[in-house]
C-alpha cells in the first residue's frame, strides 16, 4: 500500500543486474491538478520520462529507494481517499488564519454577549430610574399635601390677648427746655401694663415678640415700654407686666393745658396704648411656620385722683 500511495515510478530498464549500453529511462508520473478545498480530489497522472545521469546499473537499491522518497515527497503525493485532504505547505498559513479567524470569531461573540448584557442592564435600569423618580416626586407630593394641611389646620388657631389693667405710679409735668435749649413743659411718667397670652394652638407652640409698647398724648409719644420675648407653649396662658415709662419728654405747645403750679394736671388726661404683637408657631420645623399678627390700641384715661390705682382694660382696647 505504501509503495503505490508514495511513489509510482516504474522503470523500463532490465531488471538484471547485467550491464547495457543503453542508458536506463525512467518514467515519474506525477498528478496533474490538486484539490485543496478539503473536498473529493480528483488525480490524474502524467508520465513524465527522466533519464538518468549516470549509466550506472540499477545495483544500488539503497539510492532507487532514496530517489524515490525524494521524488516522491517533492514531486506528487499518492492518490487521496475519498473526503480526505491533502496536507501542503501552504496549509500552514491557511490554518494560522483559521485559528486568527475563530480568535475573532471568539472576541466577537464576547463583544455580543457584553452588548446583549448592557442592553439588559439598560432595560432593567430604566425602569428603576422611573420608579426611583416617581417615589421621590410622591413623596414630594406627599409631603407638600401634608405640609398644607398642617398649615391650613393652624390658621384658625390664633392666639389671644387680654388686656388686663394699667397703673400709674408718676405723672408729673414741669418747664424744662429741649436739647436745643428751646423752653417747653416737660412731663414724666410712670406705669405699668398687664395682660394675658393664651395659646391655643393644640399641636404647636409659639414664639412671641412685640413693638414698643407707646403711650401718647396729642400724637406724641410720652412713654414707651418694651416686652421681652418668649416662648409658648401649646394650650397655655401666661401673665404679662411691661413698664412703661417717659423721663422729661418736651410737649411744646400741647402741654399748655397741662401745666399747674403744683407740678401735676387736675384734670383727667386721655391717653392712647398701642402695640402689635407678632407670634411664630414652628408647626413642621421651619418649614411650616405659620405667623400671627395682633394690633392692639387702648383709650386710656389718666385721672389725677387715682394715681396708683389699677384701670381696667378690658372695655377700652381694640384688636385687630
Amino acid at each position: 500500500m505504501h509503495a503505490k500511495t508514495d511513489s509510482e515510478v516504474t522503470s523500463l530498464a532490465p531488471s538484471s543486474p547485467t550491464r547495457s549500453p543503453r542508458r536506463p529511462v525512467y518514467y515519474v508520473q506525477s498528478p496533474s491538478r490538486d484539490s485543496h478545498d478539503g473536498e473529493k480530489t480528483t488525480t490524474s497522472f502524467h508520465s513524465t520520462p527522466v533519464i538518468s545521469p549516470m549509466g550506472s546499473p540499477p545495483h544500488s537499491h539503497s539510492s532507487m529507494g532514496r530517489h524515490s522518497r525524494e521524488s516522491s515527497s517533492s514531486r506528487f503525493s499518492g492518490s487521496l481517499k475519498p473526503g480526505s485532504r491533502k496536507i501542503s505547505p501552504n496549509d500552514a498559513p491557511s490554518r494560522g488564519a483559521h485559528r486568527k479567524g475563530n480568535k475573532q470569531w471568539k472576541e466577537c461573540d464576547v463583544i455580543e454577549e457584553e452588548g446583549l448584557l448592557e442592553d439588559e442592564e439598560r432595560e432593567q435600569g430604566l425602569p428603576r430610574r422611573c420608579y426611583v423618580l416617581a417615589f421621590v416626586l410622591g413623596f414630594f407630593l406627599l409631603f407638600s399635601l401634608f405640609s398644607l394641611i398642617l398649615w391650613g389646620a393652624s390658621r384658625p388657631q390664633k392666639p389671644k390677648i387680654a388686656m388686663k389693667s394699667i397703673r400709674f405710679e408718676q405723672f408729673k409735668i414741669q418747664a424744662g427746655s429741649d436739647f436745643t435749649g428751646v423752653a417747653t413743659d416737660m412731663i414724666t411718667m410712670n406705669s405699668t401694663v398687664k395682660m394675658i397670652y393664651r395659646n391655643t394652638g393644640t399641636f404647636f407652640g409659639v414664639h412671641v415678640t412685640s413693638t414698643p409698647l407707646d403711650l401718647s398724648y396729642a400724637q406724641i409719644t410720652i412713654a414707651s415700654g418694651t416686652m421681652k420675648k418668649f416662648h409658648q407653649s401649646r394650650k397655655s396662658q401666661t401673665s404679662l407686666t411691661v413698664i412703661v415709662i417717659g423721663n422729661k419728654v418736651p410737649l411744646y405747645g400741647s402741654g399748655a393745658s397741662l401745666s399747674s403750679s403744683t407740678g401735676t394736671t387736675s384734670l383727667p388726661v386721655s391717653l392712647k396704648l398701642s402695640f402689635v404683637v407678632r407670634s411664630r408657631a414652628y408647626v413642621l420645623g421651619k418649614l411650616v411656620k405659620p405667623k400671627f399678627y395682633k394690633k392692639i390700641e387702648c383709650d386710656v384715661t389718666f385721672d389725677p385722683k387715682k394715681l396708683n390705682v389699677p384701670i381696667s382694660l378690658k372695655k377700652a382696647c381694640t384688636y385687630d
